[in-house]
């Protein structure tokens, strides 16, 4: 492996070296967007350029007074260097944030009093005057959020739950863990890194008390994770719920400002996870407690004096039950607002009566007011002309609904106060675009400082096969003519993790491995998020059905694209890359060669609510692990020839996919005499976001693929 040290440096101006310093040209782009309640402004995060990792504070006045900066990080560190506590880091991972300085805030209600952390210190914004200060308080800091009046910031500092007056008044501790293993006021692993919820406390729309979670991860199996380049380091010691094993045991409490809890009750041993939780003005706190196979769930209403809960709607599947942004919540008028799959639909349904039907495919909830709910969503199976890998945002009411994004690409919206910021990918710009709407009409725009990555994508978007698989090819942008050219399918395959979109930047790698001599081809098989619930809901008990529809989608665009089918090529990430493991054991007569990325290798070594959701339980299901394992019998049952030359590569500071599945996949292609390579990455975790690795991973990995295709 010493070659892959030394001698790999390109010139400062090559597209590796810019997606890598840039993260993916996503620096310098404004995000995090929050709206007052009388549209008077609009919040957000940006960093100073495309090349600049911290995120200041922003503040848009509406409507007419521009831009100004709220908070910058390095005026309220003294340029002093950022320091992270384990714990926000881990936060970070789970969420993968890999920006710095300002990486997330929380407001009061009516958008005057920010809150973030910086260096684990706590500070406030007043984004009326554009002043930031420093509390003094305990660190280090996590997660402070603003009582919905600002008088107060709730924060967690070493599990425990604490608050202070917005002045820096009465810091005081409003529940403190009970040992090492307990926190109050966090979300556990399994809920950031699966459930979607990173929160672990919410206040009260009166501001006088809070839902709090308490978490014992006691049950949950430890394992070490250490950096073998650093043997003078310690090991982690990691709380990892894997498939099978038991969970943290969450609980729920509502408490005061002056400590009095009181336990919110259900139950618990039907229902383990604590998916959701929702408190506003409209109604009671609201759950969404979840079984653990997943397939049945119930929306609680809790009595906050009592504790007591009662149900207020259940829903039950055969396969099971998908979370969903910004959901369960109360209208204005305590009716519940929920997506649901019903009639082969995924559907927005307030109170009983559902308001879409199969012609979209709802992906989440925006904003609940009076008059409407708007929503992203997908064109349905029911769609009359199905726009492939395009998401609009829909205002939707009982008299039907309006699309408010009309461009072809991806969009999302954040709305209050008759204001909306539109933010909108589309295929022949570079980045997204941030409009601000008043009542439908332009009101501002807000610029990205993000880099030009100075090429734009070649890229076709189509479906291949006859289950119509949503499908990019994307050609060298040189190529003319009919010349075959060898293949390099780019997918990520699975659930939640789309990649034929129709949107500039997220091509940007698959065209310059294009532009290297490929035909590159991203499919997104069933089991992606698609046009319907039975098209995710196919990889139930056998997550080989992505590899089935990769190589129909292949076979299929060869008939109509210049694909060299006799030199095909898999690359992927995550699980990706146990796609590309998969594609090269199982299929050689399809694949020639392939990159597995922090693959998932043993699907009893991930953890539960995601793999059990698909693969259920290992005790009972054991053959369904088996199927999908890359390293059982099942997994190494292709014929020992031909040989496929595959690449491994893992980070060794992996705390989501441990680097335990590689060494045990290359384990197993020894013992089977099969030849491969492994890439070991010290220090790198489940994101790549050091620019050096970021940018040599790029090339070595099409270093392997000419070598292992003989491209010369």
């Amino acid at each position: 492996m010493g070659q892959y040290g030394r001698g790999m440096t390109t010139e400062p101006d090559s597209f590796p070296r810019r997606h890598a310093r840039t993260q993916r040209f996503t620096l310098g782009a404004p995000r995090s967007f929050t709206v007052a309640p009388d549209g008077s402004r609009v919040v957000f995060l940006r960093s100073g350029s495309g090349t600049d990792r911290a995120n200041s504070l922003w503040v848009l006045d509406l409507p007419d007074d521009g831009e100004r900066v709220a908070a910058d990080p390095r005026a309220l560190l003294g340029g002093t260097s950022e320091n992270l506590s384990p714990e926000e880091r881990a936060r970070r991972e789970r969420s993968r944030e890999s920006g710095a300085g300002i990486v997330g805030y929380a407001t009061d209600t009516a958008v005057e009093l920010a809150s973030f952390a910086l260096s684990g210190r706590l500070f406030t914004a007043e984004l009326r005057a554009g002043t930031a200060r420093e509390l003094p308080v305990p660190g280090p800091v996590i997660d402070p959020r603003p009582a919905p009046d600002g008088r107060h910031i709730a924060y967690v500092v070493r599990g425990a739950l604490r608050v202070v007056g917005a002045e820096g008044e009465g810091d005081r501790a409003l529940a403190e863990p009970e040992s090492e293993h307990v926190t109050y006021g966090l979300a556990e692993f399994i809920a950031a890194e699966e459930m979607g919820r990173s929160r672990g406390f919410w206040w009260s729309p009166d501001a006088d008390r809070l839902l709090m979670a308490r978490v014992d991860d006691t049950p949950v199996r430890r394992w070490w994770i250490s950096d073998p380049a650093h043997p003078e380091r310690d090991p982690d010691h990691v709380a990892y719920p894997v498939a099978g094993s038991p969970n943290a045991e969450v609980r729920l409490f509502v408490i005061g400002l002056d400590g009095t809890r009181t336990e919110v009750a259900w139950d618990r041993a039907r229902y383990p996870y604590l998916a959701h939780v929702h408190w506003s003005a409209a109604g009671a706190p609201l759950l969404l407690v979840q079984a653990r196979d997943q397939r049945s769930q119930l929306f609680l209403a809790v009595d906050p004096d009592t504790g007591a809960s009662r149900m207020v709607h259940a829903d039950e599947d055969p396969t099971w039950l998908e979370l969903f942004p910004g959901v369960p919540c109360w209208s204005p008028s305590g009716q519940l607002v929920r997506i649901a799959d019903e009639g082969g639909a995924r559907v927005l349904a307030v109170g009983e009566r559902p308001l879409t039907g199969p012609q979209l495919h709802l992906r989440a909830v925006l904003d609940v007011s009076d008059d409407d709910v708007l929503v992203s969503a997908s064109a349905g199976e029911d769609a009359a002309d199905p726009e492939t890998g395009e998401v609009h945002v829909y205002r939707v009411n009982e008299l039907g609904m309006e699309r408010v994004s009309q461009e072809p690409g991806v969009h999302s919206a954040v709305r209050s106060g008759g204001v909306t910021v539109l933010v909108s990918a589309v295929p022949d710009r570079p980045g997204a675009q941030v409009r601000v709407e008043r009542d439908g009409k332009k009101a501002a725009a807000i610029p990205s400082y993000a880099e030009d990555p100075g090429m734009s994508p070649r890229v076709i978007l189509t479906q291949g096969g006859a289950r119509r698989i949503p499908c990019a090819v994307l050609l060298p942008r040189d190529h003319q003519g009919d010349a075959l050219l060898p293949v390099l399918l780019d997918p990520y395959g699975g659930p939640h993790g789309p990649r034929v979109v129709a949107a500039h930047n997220a091509h940007l790698t698959s065209q310059w491995f294009a532009d290297q001599g490929f035909a590159v081809v991203v499919a997104d098989g069933r089991g992606t998020p698609g046009r319907s619930p039975a098209w995710e809901k196919a990889v139930h008990h056998d997550f080989t059905v992505s590899l089935d529809d990769q190589v129909e989608a292949l076979q299929d665009l060869a008939l109509r694209h210049p694909l060299d089918l006799s030199r095909v090529a898999i690359r992927g990430w995550s699980y990706g890359g146990w796609l590309a493991g998969l594609a090269v054991l199982r299929r050689p007569d399809v694949f020639h060669a392939g990159i597995a990325g922090a693959p998932v290798t043993d699907w009893r070594l991930y953890d539960t609510h995601y793999t059990e959701r698909y693969l259920g339980d290992p005790a009972t299901q054991p053959e369904s692990y088996a199927r999908s394992s890359l390293v059982t019998d099942d997994g190494l049952s292709a014929p020992a020839e031909p040989h496929r030359p595959l690449m491994i590569v893992h980070g060794l500071a992996d705390d989501n996919v441990v680097v335990a599945h590689a060494l045990r996949l290359s384990s197993a292609l020894l013992a089977a005499g099969r030849p491969h390579e492994v890439l070991p990455l010290s220090g790198v975790t489940h994101m790549t976001p050091q620019e050096q690795v970021a940018e040599n991973l790029l090339l070595l990995q099409v270093d392997f693929l000419r070598r292992a295709l003989e491209l010369g």
